[in-house]
């Protein structure tokens, strides 16, 4: 039978590095994670002895493949693909697609062990999964775009199911992107199933889909400022990023009182003072290859600065970091502390370093981890999953609700977690062992498998 001792984590940490090297991006996470929950390890020797950690870690399936289309030239290019099953123990495999060129092993198990508890956390039957390419959407004609797609598909659709592995949408793949691989995926298995999440309305997507991520968000860090005495109402917010995530939590973080005044994309990032102007935004970024900076042609009192990551020194009250991960670094943290901040919750995938939720967590600024903020989006996946299942489709409105009701009784679940073990207040460690303790548990009754 194993034993817990002071150095059980710490050695688990240490194979996981060993037996993926140079995946830092995968280290970090599993580090983040398990450093948080040693508490519940310690106090359940059973998940010692079934070796949950151990085996939680590690994917369950991981496939790489080639990926070969032919670009509008004639000349045939080759890209990798990766889908990374991680943990099934609560439902089937849910995650996105990322199409980047960033794209790779590392950053795949990344954010599909981060999926495992967010998933969880949501409170819907969905286990942890991501997949991906190095392909570069920019720049390509619909054409291209299409046969990549078709080509992805060609592998992919061995590996997922409406009861085995859903995929979604991420950074690259939008309602275009997932059209493509939906029309491959029932050409080749001669089925119309609910395999893909993020569809259009007509093939059994979702009302609200776009809006979750951006809304789930607001709805969390409107619940962690409420339990704080705090509120969005005349807050100043800083939001980076452009696109969905970025544009509808502007949205609505402005419904609740804030006011938005800085947004960012790769180029660099805006500030008005008198409030950014969300309908011209989500204008300038339907062009796909349009620039923010394009802003300020038409408010001539807003300034465009060409460096992404320096939009943390705008002076504000809440920051919503929802372009990538760890684009907000200890400078920029600091840089918050020192103008004010009281509140930091991420909307994208691990946006903050570890450095820097340090600096948040000395400095007592309240602060939303990605796994319980960023839940929105798979949330509602899951509901277009039931209405699927279902065979129906809900109003705008009763989607709307119950993801209002999943991110206010996540909160609430890491918040009493936190608690419960020590550490009140501490998001970061609540989330982390509400989303665990769900999957170790069902592992742990399904036996060694």
């Amino acid at each position: 039978m194993k034993k817990y001792d002071a150095d059980y984590v710490s050695n688990i940490i240490a194979g996981v590095e060993k037996r993926n090297p140079g995946e830092p991006e995968f280290h970090q996470a599993v580090k983040e994670v398990l450093t948080s929950i040693e508490k519940v390890i310690e106090a359940r020797p059973d998940y010692v002895d079934a070796g949950i950690v151990e085996r939680i870690v590690e994917p369950e399936r991981f496939v790489q493949f080639r990926v070969a289309w032919v670009d509008d030239k004639g000349e045939v290019q080759v890209n990798r693909g990766y889908r990374c099953q991680f943990n099934s123990a609560i439902g089937p495999y849910k995650g996105g697609i990322r199409l980047h060129p960033s794209v790779n092993a590392s950053i795949i198990k990344f954010l599909g062990f981060e999926q495992i508890f967010k998933n969880s956390l949501t409170g819907l039957p969905m286990g942890g999964g991501k997949g991906g390419s190095d392909f570069d959407p920019k720049g390509k004609s619909d054409g291209e775009v299409m046969r990549f797609c078709q080509a992805f598909m060609n592998e992919l659709y061995r590996h997922i199911g409406a009861d085995t592995d859903v995929p979604a949408g991420d950074i690259g793949t939008g309602s275009r992107e997932i059209g493509y691989m939906f029309g491959q995926y029932k050409k080749i298995t001669n089925e119309f199933t609910g395999v893909l999440t993020g569809k259009a309305l007509p093939s059994g997507g979702s009302l609200a889909r776009p809006e979750a991520t951006g809304f789930g968000l607001c709805y969390f860090t409107d619940e962690m400022l409420k339990a704080a005495g705090r509120s969005f109402e005349g807050a100043k917010v800083v939001i980076s990023g452009s696109g969905n995530v970025a544009t509808f939590a502007a949205v609505k973080a402005t419904t609740l009182g804030g006011k938005v005044i800085a947004m960012s994309d790769s180029s660099g990032y805006i500030v008005d003072e008198n409030g950014v102007d969300i309908d011209l935004v989500m204008n300038i970024k339907k062009n796909r290859s349009a620039r923010i900076s394009e802003y300020v042609n038409t408010h001539k009192d807003a300034k465009f600065i060409p460096d992404c990551r320096a939009i943390w020194t705008v002076p504000c009250d809440i920051a919503l970091p929802c372009a990538t991960q760890n684009e907000l670094d200890a400078a920029g943290a600091k840089a918050l502390v020192k103008n004010g901040a009281f509140a930091v919750a991420e909307g994208a995938n691990m946006p903050s370093t570890p450095e820097a939720i340090e600096i948040f967590k000395e400095n007592k600024i309240l602060f939303a981890p990605a796994k319980a903020s960023n839940a929105g989006g798979v949330a509602t996946s899951g509901l277009e999953m039931s209405q699927n299942s279902l065979r129906l489709s809900w109003s705008f409105e009763e989607v709307d609700s119950r993801l209002h009701g999943i991110m206010v009784n996540i909160f609430k679940n890491a918040s009493e977690a936190a608690e419960k073990y020590g550490a009140k207040g501490d998001l970061v460690v609540g989330a982390n062992i509400a989303g665990f303790t769900k999957v170790a548990d069902a592992m742990l009754w399904q036996g060694i498998m």
